[in-house]
Order: C-alpha cells, then sequence, then structure tokens
C-alpha cells in the first residue's frame, strides 16, 4: 500500500536547506574555532557525520514500511539503533568535556538541528519524486 503525499512547497524546501546549512555552518565553524584537541575535534565531526547518515537512513526505514516496500528488522534495528547512538555519544562527549555549559548547548541545538533538516530534506526529495 502507498500512501500518497503532497509535494513540497518551495518555502519548505528552503526552509530545510537553510536549517541544515546553518547547523551545518555553526556546527563546523564553532569546531575550527574551538580550543578543544585536535582528537576531540574529530571526534565531534566524525558524530556530526554518523548522525547525519543515521537520521536520513530511519527516515528512509520508515517511510518504507509506511510505503509497503519491505525493509528487514535487522535493518530497521540498526537505523534505530545508529540514530539513538549517535545522540547517547553526543550526550557523554559533551558531559564529559571541559566546556562551559554555553558550548554544550550550542554543540547539542545545531547538531540536533543538522538532524533535524537532514531528515525533512531527505522527505522533501522523496516526495518531490513522486
Amino acid at each position: 500500500m502507498s500512501i500518497s503525499s503532497q509535494k513540497p512547497s518551495a518555502a519548505f524546501v528552503g526552509a530545510s536547506w537553510v536549517a541544515l546549512i546553518l547547523g551545518l555552518s555553526a556546527y563546523c565553524i564553532g569546531l575550527w574555532n574551538a580550543t578543544m584537541q585536535l582528537n576531540e575535534k574529530g571526534y565531534y565531526f566524525v558524530l556530526l557525520l554518523y548522525g547525519l547518515f543515521a537520521a536520513v537512513s530511519l527516515q528512509k526505514t520508515v517511510r518504507d514500511q509506511q510505503d509497503g516496500i519491505p525493509v528487514t528488522g535487522i535493518y530497521t534495528g540498526l537505523a534505530w539503533t545508529s540514530t539513538a547512538m549517535s545522540l547517547l555519544l553526543l550526550a557523554v562527549g559533551l558531559w564529559n568535556a571541559t566546556l562551559t555549559l554555553s558550548e554544550k548547548g550550542f554543540y547539542a541545538m545545531s547538531y540536533v538541528l543538522c538532524l533535524f533538516a537532514s531528515v525533512a530534506i531527505q522527505k522533501n526529495i522523496r516526495d518531490a519524486k513522486e
């Protein structure tokens, strides 16, 4: 069974891309200017890439299931686990980081903005093709 959906408006597509670009820019500029060691910067950058992939993969998996496209249980579990682990790893990293609370909040919010925007963009791309 396929669920029909409306094509996204140009405003929503634009807002999604702006949110992703702003989130990525803020997060990466923050890392670039941070006083943390290079290995910490690498951890947070790879965590961003992992989180983006996991969030998009989860969105695609859930959407495939809604559209009646077969998805294996192991992949669905992996998508959910990866998304949860990316958020958990960010939380643990920030909890243990020697950053001010405002810096921790900055990284957390820009990270979540990136994940949300990537899901919205993936949805927009899929809806536009239908």
